[in-house]
Formats: structure tokens, sequence, C-alpha cells
């Protein structure tokens, strides 16, 4: 029996890679260069299955037009928002991704950016390293401390609640969230969190505002001027979630007139550019979307995909389905 032929539009790492051969019939790129999306509508007619990343854009001119072969797009990745959901179904296209993987790697990366952003380690070291530095001195590069600070979280899903039990457990952090829908008592109770309906109020009384939301139209640049406005002037931004929720030329104004201390990120609009401005900005840390960057995590999000492929294939439900 012929095997399912399956593209790859990134490298994998290579265990994964190497179990997906023992399945399918897989094509690589070895180059590990982003696909065009003329390739990309060319493979959904050659294919049976796609399995891009969050550098592809997955939209309605890739299902356009007749023969399209693909019948699963199996996301590596738990974001979809680079996929077009309403596209994929108008041509019968299943889609599937790879939530729980990522949380704990994620949460991590929101813990650091917290502490890089408060303690001003990327500044420290860039000018160390830059050879300007003096000496101790009890004025030099004084940060602040995250230790009982109100940690104000925006959406509630696995990695935010992650975020909040690190926080709370690392720096007793006070942990209050805003989302579309309120947790049960229970969660609430067990991260000791209390929910907040007014996401205005939220970034006014938080000393961090941390990013987990998803991408998409309800959430673009749900941080905007107004918004950055009502934080307080030692407040810090963090976003693991998707860059498009900020509004970046309002986060380069708030950051160089100090409206707001200093932000962490590690995710932007149209990356993997990055606005200039934001460059020459002293108080933001800058990470190149390193949210699910372990080896463990990483190799989880593979196998976790090839569930999916598998289950698929066999003609039984998906694993991770998306609607």
């Amino acid at each position: 029996m012929q095997k399912p032929r399956i593209l790859l539009t990134r490298k994998w790492p290579d265990e994964v890679e190497a179990t997906l051969a023992d399945h399918f019939d897989v094509t690589l790129n070895v180059a590990d260069r982003p696909l065009s999306g003329d390739t990309l509508a060319a493979a959904m007619r050659e294919y049976d299955a796609l399995c891009p990343t969050v550098t592809d854009r997955i939209d309605a001119t890739v299902f356009a037009g007749e023969g399209i072969r693909v019948r699963l797009i199996a996301n590596y990745g738990a974001g979809v928002d680079h996929i077009d959901l309403d596209a994929a179904r108008v041509a019968g296209v299943a889609v599937s991704n790879t939530p729980d993987v990522l949380t704990q790697a994620t949460a991590e990366i929101a813990l650091m950016l917290m502490l890089m952003a408060a303690r001003r380690a990327s500044e420290g070291e860039r000018e160390l390293r830059a050879g300007a530095w003096t000496g101790w001195r009890p004025t030099h590069m004084v940060g602040q401390s995250l230790h009982q600070k109100r940690l104000g979280l925006v959406g509630f899903g696995r990695i935010a609640r992650e975020t909040a039990r690190m926080a709370r457990d690392a720096f007793d952090m006070e942990i209050v969230y805003h989302s579309r829908s309120r947790a049960g008592v229970d969660v609430e109770a067990a991260l000791d969190a209390r929910f907040e309906p007014d996401l205005g109020r939220l970034a006014a009384d938080s000393d961090i505002l941390s990013l987990h939301c998803p991408g998409g139209e309800a959430t673009h640049h749900l941080v905007d001027a107004a918004l950055l406005a009502r934080m307080k002037p030692s407040a810090i931004l963090i976003n693991t979630a998707r860059g498009s929720v900020v509004d970046t030329k309002a986060l380069v104004d708030a950051l160089a007139n100090r409206q707001i201390a200093a932000a962490g990120l590690d995710v932007y609009e149209g990356e993997p550019a990055v606005p200039p401005a934001l460059l020459t900005l002293p108080n933001v840390v800058l990470l190149p979307h390193l949210g699910s960057a372990t080896v463990e995590t990483r190799r989880a999000m593979g196998m976790r995909a090839i569930d999916n492929l598998i289950a698929f294939f066999a003609g039984e439900p998906l694993r991770d389905p998306l609607p």
C-alpha cells in the first residue's frame, strides 16, 4: 500500500523526521528556508498532508482553484492564526495543531522576560559587552523586584495558568487575569487568581501585564495607545502570545517616552522583521521567538503532529482537531 505523501515546510528535529519517514513518504525542507505562497499552493495539489509552522502563511489563495489533494494540515505549533481555517473548511481540509506540549517552555520564557526587563539584564549585558561597564556602584543599573508584585494576565489558557503558577510559587506574585470567559472556581482557588472583567482596569492595576491571548482579528492591536496610557509608569509589558496583539508604534512611543518602564517581547508583527525603532530602545528585551525552543518541547511538538497524522490516515479521530 502506498504511503501518504507528506510535506514539511521547515526542518524539524532529526528524530521526528526519522519517525515520520517510518510511517509516510516525507518530503523534507533540507535548506530550511520559508516556502513561497506559490510553492505552498502547488503543494496542496501534490501531497496528501501539509505540515506548516508559524512562518507559513496558509491563506485563502493557497486553497484557491481546483484539484486540491491535501486532506490534512497538521500544524507544527499550537497557534494557527497563520492558517485560514474558514478557507480550509470550505476546501474540505482538516486542520490539527500541537497544544499542551509547549506550555511549560513558553511559561518559562514569559518569566525570563519578566526578570530580564525588571532587573535590566539585557541592558546590563549590552553595556558590559560594549566595554562600557566601569564597575559596581550603588546607583548603577537599578531595576525592580518581582516579589509580591501584581501580575496581570491577558488570556487564561494553559500557558497563562502555568505562568501564574510559576510566578506565584517563585515570587509570591498576586495573580489577576482577564479573559473572554471566567475560569472555574477550582482553577482560581488553585492559583490564588482573581478575575478582572475590565481589561483597562487590569492594565491600570498591574505591575506586570503579560499577554497570553490568541492572534486574529478579535485581538489585533488589543494593546494600543489607549491601553498603554492606562498602565503605571513603573509597569512592564510582556508578550509571548502573538505580535499582532500589540500596536508596535504605540509601544515604541510608550517606551521612548517612559510612559511604561519596560517591555519584554518574544513575538513581533511581521516577524522575522523587527521594527528598527524597537532595536534602539534600551528598555525593551527582544528575543527571536524562543517560546517553545527547548529540545524536549520541539521534539514533543513533532511527535504530537505525528500522532495526528497517523490517526487521520488510519481513519481515526484527530487527537487535536480544529473547528
